[in-house]
């Protein structure tokens, strides 16, 4: 009997097999591809402390912080740990972050400083000089997910024992026992990481939390200039999305503000991430588009209008030379759902784009929970 039925292989998935493996319990993680493909590898690989509402969230994202690290050198992954910056644009915006950091950060412990003048002009021989300031998120991470998510994976079946059944289609779950492609399997604790799937497993339970899916429009890019970025880059745009910053006085008169100037990056729910590979390309976007189900067709208006904020924001020209959809599960009562289904029976689900940020701490609560650890 198998201690743990894991079905995803995402990161809470593996962030779940980690948490249940390094207790010494026997774990099985099914994924119905080939390999990971859903939201954990299509997004930025950006672990933000910085962004996360005072709470739970800025708990669970400063709880994975150190996960992250330890996964990243005993893995052998690349990870970045020199923080991001948060570049203010305009004046309104650099009097949002000096609000934030004035405040917020002081009152719940937030690790940022805001840099302004000589400061600001010493970032990258100048490069950022036409902004106001800049909002560095000290602790905040940043991982190749495409890379990392691999290199997590045969970690966990080498190292930690984890057994992985890849291509292969969980079809029906019921305490105990999984029916699946590649035959029926036993467990004692079954847990559902599905994603944005809301149909194949646990469709009426998962039906009852209202999700959505929301589709994003992302690009690979190369800068047609000497750059060798080391940090994520958010700009103003992204306190507007972000539960740091978003209730702030200053970040609703900005909203405002960009309501009348700029309608559209509203509406398509734009506001500039930009990650750094290891191989000197840019992970740019994104934007936000929420539904039953992720339309497979892009709009090229929404791309140019991105690559016009980056190319601003980076002071350079930009080459495209990828572009895809990103997708993650959203709507939901909350950021998150930890859900009992029946006996020896749950589901795992991310509402919001931070997974990578909070989940593996997030898991790491819920495997200690189903085992009845803690108060």
């Amino acid at each position: 009997m198998t201690d743990f039925l894991i079905i995803g292989a995402g990161i809470l998935g593996l962030s779940h097999a980690y948490a249940a493996a390094r207790r010494g319990l026997r774990v099985k993680v099914f994924e119905r591809s080939a390999t990971p493909l859903g939201a954990s590898v299509r997004n930025f690989g950006q672990a933000l402390i910085s962004g996360q509402p005072p709470g739970q969230m800025l708990d669970l994202a400063r709880a994975s912080r150190p996960l992250w690290a330890h996964w990243a050198e005993t893995a052998g992954f690349s990870i970045k740990r020199n923080g991001s910056l948060l570049l203010a644009r305009t004046d309104q915006e650099r009097d949002l972050l000096e609000a934030f950091c004035s405040g917020r950060a002081v009152e719940h412990g937030y690790p940022a400083r805001l840099l302004e003048g000589e400061d600001l002009r010493a970032l990258y021989d100048g490069r950022f000089a036409h902004h106001r300031a800049a909002l560095h998120g000290l602790d905040d991470q940043q991982v190749f997910s495409r890379e990392a998510l691999p290199s997590l994976i045969d970690w966990l079946r080498e190292k930690m024992g984890v057994e992985f059944h890849f291509s292969t289609l969980v079809r029906g779950i019921e305490p105990g026992h999984l029916d699946t492609t590649q035959g029926r399997f036993s467990g004692t604790q079954i847990v559902v990481c599905s994603g944005h799937d809301y149909q194949t497993l646990l469709a009426e339970p998962i039906a009852a939390l209202k999700p959505q899916v929301c589709r994003l429009q992302m690009l690979r890019a190369r800068p047609r200039f000497q750059l060798d970025l080391q940090h994520a880059l958010l700009t103003g745009l992204s306190c507007l999305h972000y539960g740091a910053y978003a209730d702030l006085p200053q970040a609703l008169a900005l909203r405002e503000r960009v309501e009348v100037q700029s309608p559209h990056l509203l509406e398509h729910g734009i506001h500039l991430l930009i990650s750094p590979t290891p191989y000197g390309e840019l992970i740019i976007g994104d934007s936000h588009s929420y539904g039953s189900d992720a339309s497979p067709f892009n709009a090229e208006q929404v791309d140019e209008w991105m690559i016009e904020l980056a190319e601003h924001t980076l002071g350079g020209r930009i080459q495209v030379v990828e572009r895809w959809q990103g997708v993650y599960g959203s709507g939901g009562p909350g950021p998150f759902s930890l859900l009992p289904v029946a006996p020896g029976i749950s589901a795992a689900l991310m509402h919001t784009g931070v997974g990578m940020s909070v989940g593996p701490a997030l898991a790491e609560r819920h495997v200690a929970r189903l085992l009845g650890e803690g108060a």
